[in-house]
């Protein structure tokens, strides 16, 4: 049986904010023996807005208000209620995720959507939420191949390198279409980011702020960048900006990568030929676009054409319910209820090896939610194995505690999901592990992916099963 919802996906940029309207249609497809297995069989954008500058206050700050009327707005246009929505998904990116920005679009959205999640992502988690929007993990996953998205925005670069489906690595880099801005009329520069000028005094070049220009004088500096992204993904000798022009980290260099895609406003204006006028949105995005078009990243890559260019838009969440039998899993009842903890989820080849292997891996990942600073409360998402020895689950306790112990420093509750049966063992060897009455949870048979979020309500039959919620972020 397929059931309908109305769904809204708000995406929320240091630039732009745009919303968009979906049906989604859900469908169990497991057989009525077994623990129900939900998934998103299609979806249907209904309305697109105009996308809009982010309204900003002073501090960075998102203008909350702002945002409702907005939202306000294009329900009207869409001609529909707030009531007829069942789901919801903010995505607060680049240099407006922050803390504040998510509480406080979070309250002024409450009752425009059944259950929003809302969700912050810092350089990590938004090239994670790009590959996914371009489509760049699907076409991993169905080819059997090795793919890396460059999302190349205004100010930034978000690498993620998918392998047949699975995250394996992200990085970012300080190179976009608008780090050089340029008057389309007088073709005076009227910006430089800083790290861009300090490239430019370092090579000597003849571009000055408050100067006129000219797609000739620019050609070296787009040249650099576009050997800085050559560098990114492997190719070519390595510049000596390289290092400096990372964000927070770039890809593990000598991984294997086969095909490429890209996002982003830049990926619009990849294209041989320049327009008549190059410097119409103000910036050297056309030139950087036809820099990457004559770039070895065409020509040793396979390029796969990605599904979503401008952005990897959300086009909202869906959501399942399942309840699972206290008889297979751990908990302790003071955690509960939560909600909307997002997923991070290893990867298959992340859960082999030896405990301190697998705790690097987890530590590693955990950095995908880090923001200002401080790491967000996760979920783990776990494979595990259908019959393990008792020296595998213990592996896999001590990798566990001792990968989050960052998130144990702070007595954040621990909340470990596994797909096969095997909580029940796994929670006690954790159990076993963690300081006395540290609140957690371990539960098994439940299906969950990077860039899930889950609900777990309070026990109910009399604490022998837990209702628990899983809502998917679903792309365009």
């Amino acid at each position: 049986m397929t059931e309908k919802i109305l769904s809204v996906g708000i995406d929320l940029g240091t630039s732009t904010t745009q919303l968009v309207l979906s049906e989604l249609f859900i469908e169990n497809m497991a057989s009525a023996f077994s623990i129900p297995r939900i998934v998103i069989s299609d979806k249907k954008v209904i309305y697109r807005s105009d996308i809009r500058f982010t309204p900003i206050l002073a501090d960075n700050l998102i203008d909350a208000d702002a945002i409702k009327d907005f939202v306000e707005a294009q329900y009207l246009k869409a001609g529909i209620q707030k009531e007829d929505i069942q789901m919801g998904a903010v995505i607060i990116t680049g240099e407006t995720a922050r803390k504040e920005n998510a509480s406080k679009v979070l309250s002024a959205l409450s009752g425009f959507a059944g259950d929003f999640v809302v969700a912050t992502a810092g350089p990590d988690l938004e090239s994670i939420i790009a590959g996914k929007g371009a489509g760049a993990h699907l076409y991993s996953k169905e080819k059997r191949l090795s793919v890396v998205n460059l999302d190349i925005g205004g100010g930034t670069t978000n690498l993620a390198l998918f392998e047949e489906g699975e995250v394996v690595d992200t990085g970012c880099l300080d190179i976009g279409g608008r780090l050089i801005k340029v008057e389309p009329k007088t073709k005076k520069i009227t910006y430089i980011a800083p790290k861009i000028q300090e490239i430019i005094n370092k090579k000597g070049l003849a571009i000055q702020l408050n100067q006129p220009t000219s797609v000739e004088q620019l050609q070296p500096i787009i040249q650099e960048m576009v050997h800085l992204l050559e560098n990114s993904v492997g190719l070519g000798m390595q510049s000596q900006f390289y290092q400096y022009i990372i964000t927070n980290k770039g890809l593990r260099l000598g991984q294997c990568i086969k095909g490429i895609s890209f996002s982003g406003g830049v990926a619009d204006c990849i294209a041989k030929e320049l327009p008549e006028d190059p410097f119409k949105y103000g910036d050297i995005g056309l030139l950087l676009g036809q820099g990457i078009a004559h770039s070895r990243l065409v020509m040793e890559k396979e390029v796969i054409p990605s599904v979503e260019t401008i952005r990897a838009t959300v086009v909202g969440a869906g959501s399942h319910t399942a309840e699972v039998s206290g008889s297979t899993i751990t908990y302790t009842k003071a955690i509960l209820p939560i909600q909307n903890i997002p997923i991070l989820k290893l990867a298959k080849a992340d859960e082999i090896g030896t405990s301190d292997e697998m705790a690097t891996k987890i530590r590693e990942k955990l950095q995908w939610y880090q923001l200002e600073n401080e790491f967000q409360k996760i979920a783990l998402g776990l494979s595990g194995e259908k019959n393990p020895s008792f020296q595998t689950v213990l592996t896999l306790a001590e990798a566990i505690v001792k990968g989050l112990e960052t998130l144990i420093q702070r007595k954040e509750p621990l909340i470990i999901m596994v797909q096969e049966d095997m909580a029940k063992a796994l929670g006690q060897s954790i159990h076993s592990l963690l300081p006395k009455d540290y609140p957690f949870v371990c539960l098994d048979s439940v299906r969950v992916e990077n860039g899930d979020y889950i609900d777990i309500g309070n026990p109910i039959a009399g604490g022998t099963v837990l209702p628990v919620v899983v809502k998917t972020l679903v792309f365009n």
